[in-house]
């Protein structure tokens, strides 16, 4: 029997209405729960996250060493090139990364609150990068 019986990715940023947004549009999203602190969302096949209030949130600085990876979200797409304009659309950015080429296509971003996500073609084998 699991201890846990469901889990939500939680991001802290200091304007969780604004980074909500990006992710209802990049997920399809629905808002499920909200408070003056912290939004939840949920997506349509079920994936759950929430946004929370922390004033003083510095985002992360990857690709540079400095307060560098906190988190690192992966999404995988059909359209690399159609996802980075909607992600671009809706305010998130381009990150570009010094890693070697791997064995399948990906492109980094981060969101508004400058937090990383990766998108990965639906195709592209699932194996961890190695190194």
């Amino acid at each position: 029997m699991a201890l846990v019986n469901a889990g939500v990715v939680v991001l802290d940023c200091a304007e969780p209405e604004r980074l909500a947004e990006f992710y209802k549009g990049l997920l399809g999203a629905e808002e499920s729960d909200a408070s003056a602190n912290r939004i939840e969302i949920k997506g349509p096949d079920g994936f759950r996250m929430a946004l929370r209030r922390d004033v003083n949130a510095t985002p992360p600085s990857w690709p540079r060493p400095e307060n560098s990876l906190q988190v690192h979200l992966e999404f995988v797409v059909a359209d690399l090139d159609g996802a980075e304009r909607a992600i671009v659309g809706l305010g998130g950015r381009p990150v570009e990364a010094k890693d070697p080429a791997g064995p399948h296509e990906e492109r980094g971003f981060s969101d508004p609150a400058g937090h990383s996500f990766t998108l990965r073609l639906a195709l592209a084998p699932t194996a961890p990068k190695q190194g």
